[in-house]
């Protein structure tokens, strides 16, 4: 059984990777980001608790989370966001084990996980691929994807941990500075690399 974990920084193209992986190689692709927001669906008890913590205006009108309003809070203070990872991180390291127990042993899967070294996720995993960029691009992507200024996505990339500490950490590095093509042609090269 091969399961190789995603991670990198906030903006540095684990997304494009791993569409890479499914589109081109037909990889099943197990994503943190989907069982977390699955962990905070509305009626879930996580989103009861979030709401118990912060008041009823963490709630949009519809009932559900209002991740801009909880992403202000998180990312302005350590402790709430430790808070909060306690509560949905339970919650996404069980639906990875249920999708691992799954998987027959001769096969290959793909678990996407931000905070795979936070969250202390990296057992489930038999090596590692972390994602990364120079931190102008990373700046430029957040900014671009999100609609934030400098001073708040430089807020949201020092809250994890560097990419230089991923980097060393890691059984493969994957740079994406450059262009798509060039990222592929890394991601092909690893694959075919068997640990």
């Amino acid at each position: 059984m091969r399961l190789i974990g995603i991670t990198g920084g906030i903006g540095t193209g684990k997304t494009t990777v791993t569409n890479y992986l499914q589109s081109r190689y037909n990889l099943p692709i197990w994503d943190a980001d989907i069982y977390a927001r699955s962990a905070v669906a509305i009626g879930s008890p996580i989103l009861q608790a979030i709401g118990q913590r912060y008041g009823i205006t963490i709630l949009q009108s519809d009932g559900t989370l209002d991740r801009t309003r909880l992403g202000e809070i998180i990312f302005g203070s350590i402790h709430e966001r430790q808070w909060l990872e306690a509560q949905i991180h339970p919650y996404v390291r069980n639906c990875f084990e249920i999708e691992v127990s799954r998987l027959a042993a001769d096969l290959t899967a793909v678990l996407a996980i931000p905070l795979l070294f936070e969250a202390n996720m990296t057992d489930l995993v038999t090596e590692i691929w972390v994602v990364s960029c120079d931190r102008s691009v990373q700046l430029h992507r957040i900014m671009t994807r999100d609609r934030i200024d400098a001073s708040a996505a430089n807020i949201r990339i020092d809250s994890q941990m560097s990419l230089a500490d991923k980097a060393a950490l890691a059984d493969v590095n994957l740079d994406n500075s450059t262009n798509i093509a060039d990222l592929q042609r890394q991601i092909d090269m690893y694959l075919k690399f068997k640990y």
